[in-house]
């Protein structure tokens, strides 16, 4: 019987149109009555990331930016929280003004933009958070981030990623999210470390834990857990690391792995006697 399940948002739990079905809601409360342990892994941010947690009656510590932080969606208390180094900051920084590409950071809990464009304010929009505008982004890179996030088109992407792995290596971990979002945290900052923390500070083994996502920054989450689950829309690469590929997010792949998994074994259990 698995014990725990950690789910992606984006591509995963949410369909296109950034909502969780009412069947969805209904199964994960039912698991949750089980006894299992539902919590969130994304590279959104806490606040993003809580407002749906909220919304779910989700008590589990939740896994946002990327990792980085572990933190309750209920008593706000911070399980792990691994930040951005200012000499790494600096350089994804630096990078960006060079390829005139929009970066944006991601500081207690708040996002900043150096400007005010069409990227930070769709995802604002996209993600149901505000921003502060902050010219000097350095300034604030003294404290460190939670994360930095490139956005630009995929052809853009590519070789700046190529550049940041060549020149940072395992100073950072360097994940695309999304089509058009590259990611940089701090090296131990991945979904995959922060599940193995969660569920060693639960007391639940590995082995117990069912991990499901779509993109290239859930690698880490679905090799982690016992059981790696792939959604039908994932990137091919994650199809193929992984145990068992659901459906795809508009046809409710959660709702079937939480079914399939979860629900449908206990009730055989409780119906045999066990």
């Amino acid at each position: 019987m698995y014990k725990m399940i950690a789910i992606d948002l984006d591509g995963t739990l949410l369909t296109d149109e950034l909502t969780v079905t009412t069947d969805t809601m209904t199964a994960i409360r039912e698991s949750m009555e089980h006894g299992v342990v539902v919590t969130i892994a994304t590279g959104r941010m806490y606040p993003s990331a809580q407002r749906i947690a909220l919304e779910l009656g989700l008590d589990a510590p939740m896994i946002t930016y990327q990792g980085a932080m572990i933190k309750s969606a209920t008593s706000g208390e911070v399980l792990r929280e691994r930040v951005v180094p200012f000499e790494i900051a600096q350089k994804c920084i630096h990078l960006a003004a060079e390829k005139q590409m929009h970066i944006q950071v991601y500081q207690d809990d708040v996002l900043y933009s150096a400007v005010d464009n069409e990227q930070v304010r769709a995802y604002s929009k996209e993600v149901g958070v505000g921003y502060e505008i902050e010219p000097d982004l350095l300034k604030l890179a003294k404290n460190g981030f939670m994360k930095l996030l490139f956005i630009d088109e995929p052809e853009a992407l590519a070789p700046v990623q190529e550049e940041l792995q060549a020149v940072l290596g395992d100073e950072a971990c360097i994940e695309k999210s999304k089509l058009r979002y590259l990611e940089v945290t701090h090296p131990e900052a991945n979904k995959g470390s922060a599940l193995k923390f969660l569920a060693e500070h639960l007391g639940i083994d590995s082995s117990e834990v069912i991990g499901i996502g779509d993109n290239h920054n859930d690698t880490d989450l679905v090799k982690a857990a016992g059981f790696g689950i792939a959604m039908g829309n994932a990137v091919d690469e994650l199809k193929e690391l992984a145990d068992y590929t659901s459906l795809s997010n508009n046809e409710e792949g959660v709702l079937h792995v939480l079914n399939k998994f979860i629900l449908e074994p206990r009730t055989a259990a409780v119906d045999s006697g066990q």
